[in-house]
Parts: structure tokens; C-alpha cells; sequence
């Protein structure tokens, strides 16, 4: 059974010896009672000490409400019992109607979904303890799924970065940069968010005097700094994105635009139901056409790239023709098929065997990544003979009649 379902059990024992005004339970008798009880459920494996016992104690003191209190009463030979200030209260007799009973199952089921995140195990503890302690429980079915990459490195600092933020640390971030540059940035942690599945950071960098933006997936390290921490006092985090898509920190001089975008008829009615950003507008239902009021920031781009054909530019004139030359850089660029053919030198394999995965490699799955992100190269050939690919066994009968041919 996990931590935290062993801590609601122990939770339940003591708030029974704490309900009972007919008994005296001291802390030794309180540590007996728990662990006769693990024994019996869950074998000896489970059997607390003092330190966990204290922990608990704590633990239940900060759940009770205002005007309960849990008090440790003198009574024997410099000893102390614990017992609720109010006869029959228990943490776990909370009323609900049955329409806060329905949004709190609701409410479970979403942070369930995030449940086996690296690191989380402060949530588990938390929806250990509503299930708990209002006897709600999560529906077994996967009824709602959020979108998550298991593999993507930095998600084992997110619960840190998020303490330092809330709790005011500074902290030292050792990074490496996706051209493979190492750097080593003291940061003043200031807010935490989530764009396209990836976690950044941003607080007050010291060696550049400005706001800084950290991917957590291209942080290799993290310590806390020896060094105040300068408090927020520029920049409202509340409204900082109202004006861009992504996580890119606009300079200051960059204005907002008013940007009309063209699309197909195929295309248009997935982008109205899936707007671009917030300030999206539709322009003209028959020619297709919407507006957004946004900073140009480098995600806009690739987004709007990513439409391919299906989107014009329509205004203004500077970011029509920014658009218009990468789309025709794309539409005109060669392109080249990739043959999955692979030569190493021994010695140079054996090393790169023993590199441990880099954050693009899990991203995109190409081992390829490993090596450059390591500093190693690879010389890529260019070649007219045409191949085929064999991932199953009917690439492999065409491969075979491909080669009766030849």
C-alpha cells in the first residue's frame, strides 16, 4: 500500500483515540495503538516510530478548523494525552450537499489524472486526504485525460521550482542551452507555467538584470542560492501572456498588432473552434477570415507555419512578409528522404552507448540527438539508389519482391 494511503489509515486510528473523551491516550499508548493496528492490516513491514508519530500529530493539527483545537493535556507522572477540544469531532465528519459531493468527485477525478508524476508526491498526499476524509473516491474509469510526456526530462524539478516560488528561494540553475552551451543562472524564481506540454520558468536573473525564461527540460541541475531573494515588483504574471502566444518574453519596445489571417474553408472552421489566442475575431464568415490582437513572439510564428498552405497574412505588410519568406523558403527547399543506415567507428560507439538520454532525444525519439547534444558529429551522405523501409513483416515482403527485380 503506498505512503500516503498508510498515512490516511494511521490519520483514522488517531482521530478515533482523539474522539474518545472515555480513554487517555498518551503518546506512548498512541504509538501502540497504531502499530497493533498496521500490524493487523498490513504486517509488521508497516509499524511507525516516534518521528513518524509527531509527524501524523502535526499533520491532523492542521486540518482541524477554526475553534478545534488538539490538545495535549498534562495528567500523570509529566505525561500528556491528546484529545480534540470538543467531544465527538472528527476530521473525517465533514457534511457536504450533494452538489459540492459531485463537484469534489469531479474535482478528484482531474487531479487524479496527474497522479505518478515525478515528484508529485505531495499530491498524492492531497488526494489521498480528500478521498479520505470526505469517502469520495476517484472514479476507476479514465473518464478525463490530460496530455503527458512521461519521458520529457525536467518534470523532477517541477515540484522544486514551485517551492522556491511560493516559498520566496533563490536558486542556482544550471542549464544547458539547445546549441549545447553550459550555463549557470541565479535566478529569483517568480511564476511556473505550462505551454505546448513543456514546463518554463521565469524569475529575475542576477547576471542579466532581467526577467528570464527557463524550460525545465534543458535544466541539469538545481541548488539553492546563498543570497536575499528580490521580490516581484514589475511585472503582474496574472496578465504578462495577455498580449503573446507562448512562453517568449517580448522586448519592450515590441507593440501589439492587429493580425488578419486568411485560411482555407477546410481549415477555417478548426481554427474558429480552436482559437489562436484569446483576442481571435472572425473578420468575414465567407472569405475566411479572423483577426488577432497579439505581440509577435517566435511561437505565433510556428504556429501559423504549421497551418502550411492553409493560411495567408493578410496584414500587417512587415508580418505578411516575415510569413510569406519562411513559407516560401518551405514550399521551395529540397527535401530529402531519410535512409536509417548507421556506421560507427568501435570505440566512438562504445561511448556514445554510454551517454545517458538527452531531453531532445526523449522528445522527438531519435537516438541521433544523444550525440550532438554530446559534441559528437555525424556525417550524413547523399545517395540516388531509392531503398525501403522494413518496420513489419509486410515491409519485408515488399522488400523481397523488391529485390527479384533488381
Amino acid at each position: 500500500m503506498p505512503v500516503n494511503k498508510n498515512a490516511q489509515f494511521r490519520y483514522q486510528i488517531l482521530d478515533r483515540c482523539f474522539s474518545d473523551f472515555r480513554h487517555k491516550y498518551d503518546f506512548d499508548t498512541l504509538l501502540e495503538k497504531v502499530n497493533d493496528h498496521l500490524e493487523d492490516v498490513q504486517g509488521g513491514d508497516s509499524m511507525i516510530g516516534i518521528r513518524q508519530l509527531r509527524g501524523d500529530i502535526n499533520a491532523i493539527r492542521k486540518m482541524l478548523p477554526n475553534g478545534i483545537y488538539l490538545d495535549a493535556k498534562p495528567y500523570y507522572d509529566k505525561k500528556c494525552y491528546y484529545r480534540y477540544s470538543e467531544r465527538d469531532f472528527s476530521i473525517f465528519q465533514n457534511e457536504l450537499s450533494p452538489d459540492e459531493i459531485q463537484k469534489l468527485r469531479s474535482t478528484i477525478e482531474m487531479l487524479s489524472r496527474y497522479r505518478g508524476v515525478p515528484n508529485n508526491a505531495w499530491l498524492e498526499e492531497v488526494i489521498s486526504n480528500l478521498e479520505y476524509r470526505f469517502g469520495i473516491k476517484s472514479n476507476s474509469d479514465n473518464v478525463v485525460a490530460f496530455e503527458q510526456n512521461e519521458q520529457l526530462k525536467g518534470l523532477e524539478y517541477l515540484s522544486e521550482v514551485i517551492d522556491a516560488t511560493v516559498n520566496h528561494t533563490s536558486l542556482i540553475i544550471y542549464y544547458r542551452t539547445y546549441k549545447g552551451k553550459e550555463i549557470t543562472s541565479t535566478l529569483h524564481p517568480y511564476h511556473v507555467k505550462q505551454y505546448n506540454n513543456r514546463w518554463f520558468l521565469f524569475g529575475y536573473e542576477e547576471e542579466t538584470g532581467k526577467i528570464a525564461n527557463k524550460a525545465l527540460d534543458r535544466i541539469q541541475r538545481i541548488s539553492l542560492a546563498n543570497i536575499p531573494f528580490k521580490p516581484n515588483t514589475t511585472i503582474d504574471f496574472a496578465h504578462f501572456f495577455d498580449d503573446v502566444v507562448g512562453v517568449s518574453i517580448p522586448y519592450d519596445d515590441v507593440e501589439k498588432e492587429t493580425i488578419i489571417l486568411r485560411f482555407t474553408q477546410t481549415r477555417f472552421p478548426y481554427v474558429t473552434s480552436k482559437p489562436i489566442h484569446k483576442s481571435q475575431t472572425t473578420v468575414n464568415e465567407k472569405e475566411c477570415t479572423i483577426s488577432i490582437s497579439v505581440k509577435p513572439t517566435r511561437e505565433l510564428v510556428q504556429q501559423i507555419l504549421s497551418y502550411g498552405s492553409d493560411v495567408e497574412v493578410l496584414s500587417p505588410e512587415s508580418f505578411r512578409l516575415q510569413i510569406a519568406e519562411k513559407q516560401d523558403w518551405l514550399k521551395n527547399h529540397t527535401y530529402y528522404k531519410h535512409i536509417g543506415l548507421y556506421a560507427y567507428r568501435a570505440e566512438v560507439l562504445k561511448e556514445i552507448t554510454s551517454l545517458p538520454q538527452s531531453s531532445l532525444e526523449l522528445a522527438e525519439s531519435l537516438e541521433q540527438l544523444r550525440w550532438l547534444e554530446n559534441g559528437y558529429t555525424i556525417k550524413a551522405g547523399i545517395t540516388e539508389v531509392e531503398t525501403i523501409g522494413i518496420d513489419t513483416p509486410q515491409d519485408l515482403k515488399k522488400a523481397e519482391e523488391f529485390l527479384k527485380t533488381c
